[in-house]
């Protein structure tokens, strides 16, 4: 009997966000535009920095893997909440949610030591500038990325077997738009206080020492900021320092939010909504705030555009010279061809005289 309740629930029903018609006319046209701008704007940035030498820099090394997880976790997360939009049974499988919870996991908690690892290159380029360079090496810059990698798979491999280890025999209706563990946590049939554990120990932990590193990190920037002489160069400073922490106070500010003072919201639909904020929208302000924030993307997009630009003109006249040069050449040719024949002609008209005076 336990068995068979163990593997009764094979699939999970969301509630979804709305299930009124125009709300959901209006929320799959602003979810799917969003989608389609964390697309572009992260593969964009992405593009840019590999194809733009002055962006090979430690600092755009780790931004291009930003994009890349923001890309990864938007996808984990929007298409199937597009799909289940105007579905009544908003179903999911239970393989399917364990798949989407271990990649959702994955990502977040990457996305969060990948802040932390710019925090630090932002703390060696300000308050150790001579020492950057050999500081900021390219295998420490991949340690500084495969790190985040490795302790986020360790932390979402462990959350995802303890979750979907656990017996399903009951209710199998989820309130929310994606498979999140403290909802699929509360549909267990035993209890779940160990795992609650785990999740209090691994989340926090990660929270507490990437927020650490953060934190730490723009200490010591500030406080050397503040030492510079001269408005200029503190601006100058701050500048590149201001496009992360617009993207750590978003990041860190939605995740306490839900997280951390879950009792803060007043109803489950503004914990939707916030929930929605940083799984959807996040990912595409983060391409959105170091473009429009940074003088050097700005500038290397110009320049790129401008080359762009330049070498469609340019094509387009060598084509225009080419065509003008062939047409050219065709009238010679048919001028020379119609000498010819007027030659021909003559010399032919000689010959015939000659021949008629001949025979007289």
């Amino acid at each position: 009997m336990e068995t068979k309740n163990q593997t009764m629930v094979t699939e999970f029903l969301f509630l979804g966000l709305t299930g009124h018609l125009h709300q959901q006319i209006i929320l799959f046209l602003i979810i799917f535009f969003v989608y389609f701008v964390t697309l572009g704007g992260n593969l964009g940035m992405i593009t840019l920095i590999w194809i733009e030498p002055r962006l090979h820099t430690p600092m755009y090394f780790f931004l291009s893997h930003l994009s890349f997880v923001d890309i990864c976790l938007s996808s984990s997360i929007t298409p199937k909440m597009l799909c289940d939009v105007f579905v009544e049974k908003k179903s999911i499988s239970f393989l399917g949610c364990a798949t989407q919870m271990w990649f959702f996991g994955l990502f977040v908690a990457t996305e969060c030591f990948l802040l932390a690892s710019m925090a630090y290159d932002r703390y060696v380029a300000i308050c150790k500038p001579l020492l950057y360079t050999l500081i900021m090496s390219q295998r420490v810059c991949v340690q500084l990325v495969v790190g985040p990698y490795s302790v986020a798979l360790v932390s979402t491999m462990t959350h995802t077997i303890l979750t979907f280890g656990l017996p399903f025999c009951g209710p199998n209706i989820i309130n929310d738009f994606f498979c999140d563990i403290s909802p699929v946590l509360s549909l267990a049939c035993v209890d779940t206080s160990i795992n609650k554990l785990v999740l209090f120990i691994l989340a926090g932990s990660i929270g507490v020492l990437s927020g650490l590193i953060i934190m730490v990190s723009y200490v010591c920037i500030v406080a050397a900021i503040l030492k510079i002489q001269g408005t200029d160069g503190r601006q100058k400073a701050f500048s590149t320092c201001s496009s992360h922490l617009v993207a750590v106070s978003i990041l860190y500010g939605t995740l306490f939010f839900i997280y951390v003072c879950p009792g803060s919201s007043s109803t489950l639909d503004i914990s939707k909504v916030i929930s929605l904020f940083y799984t959807v929208v996040t990912p595409m302000l983060n391409p959105l705030i170091y473009s429009l924030r940074n003088k050097e993307v700005k500038e290397s997009f110009r320049r790129n555009f401008e080359e762009k630009n330049s070498l469609v003109t340019e094509n387009q006249v060598e084509d225009r010279h080419a065509s003008h040069a062939c047409s050219k050449r065709v009238r010679l040719w048919d001028a020379s061809k119609s000498v010819h024949m007027s030659v021909s002609i003559v010399r032919t008209g000689r010959s015939l005289e000659r021949v008629t005076t001949a025979r007289y």
